[in-house]
């Protein structure tokens, strides 16, 4: 069976938010794959570029510590949509 992908055959669906959040907290890949690596996350900076052109899947355990590095939740990650955003579109 084979892996799935997003619409236009990226394997990941958080590479434009972990781009727009790793320059607005100003970290390089290596400064981010570091983060990681002190978060029990084996990555280094290839694997951050891969993960930002959508050449590399992301486990739960990476999603995880992504949120808890850059302080957003799960669904900003993969959706893109921060929270006060969903109030306001229920609203």
């Amino acid at each position: 069976m084979p892996k799935p992908r997003t619409e236009n055959g990226g394997k990941n669906l958080i590479s434009r938010q972990l781009i727009e959040l790793r320059k607005r907290d100003n970290y390089s890949q290596r400064d981010l794959a570091y983060r990681l690596q002190l978060e029990g996350c084996d990555m280094d900076k290839n694997a951050i570029t891969r993960i930002e052109t959508d050449k590399r899947y992301v486990s739960d355990f990476e999603i995880k510590a992504l949120s808890d590095i850059f302080h957003v939740s799960y669904e900003y990650l993969i959706d893109g949509v921060s929270d006060t955003q969903e109030k306001r579109a229920k609203d």
